[in-house]
């Protein structure tokens, strides 16, 4: 079976997973993983599923979601995208404190120059405080002290906390 991503985008309503996952399984495509979200009202969903069908066959499949403003989009998944992260560490990199225009950019940008992958991110705003919650992976050869230290100087160039912890190894 080849995996296909797909994406499922737009204002929420009950029933958008199980009307996509019933058009998968007609095609006997295998959800293997996903994550999904809801932002003030809008779904989103990443999932990436096996199956023999071809991407248009795919695509074609979930048309139907448009009529409910949803939009969807399916792509191949090759096998160079496909990375082994035996040679990786894992970090949590935790940001908070006041909200303001360009913290995601100031710790991803950080991130992305010490040769971190970000895997997950969440952000929220509440009350005034925004966190940011990252899960990210580095080069095995990556110093977790100096990695520390550079991401809290970046924290406080834009006036937030850092923390950064190794990610627990997942039972999954």
């Amino acid at each position: 079976m080849a995996p296909l991503a797909i994406t499922v985008l737009g204002h929420d309503r009950p029933g958008i997973i199980a009307d996509v996952t019933a058009a998968l399984a007609l095609r006997d495509a295998n959800v293997e993983d996903s994550s999904m979200t809801l932002l003030r009202g809008h779904f989103a969903w990443t999932l990436v599923v096996g199956t023999d069908a071809s991407v248009e066959d795919v695509a074609a499949d979930l048309s139907f979601l448009e009529g409910d403003d949803l939009v969807v989009s399916v792509l191949p998944v090759t096998d160079e995208q496909v990375e082994s992260k035996a040679e990786m560490q894992s970090f949590v990199i935790s940001v908070h404190g006041a909200d303001r225009v360009g913290i995601v950019a100031a710790i991803t940008g950080a991130i992305a120059s010490y040769g971190g992958n970000i895997t997950d991110l969440q952000t929220r705003l509440g009350g005034g405080l925004y966190v940011v919650v990252a899960e990210a992976d580095f080069p095995s050869y990556a110093d977790a002290a100096k990695l520390t230290a550079a991401l809290t100087a970046v924290g406080e160039t834009v006036g937030v906390d850092v923390t950064v912890k190794p990610t627990d190894t997942d039972v999954l």
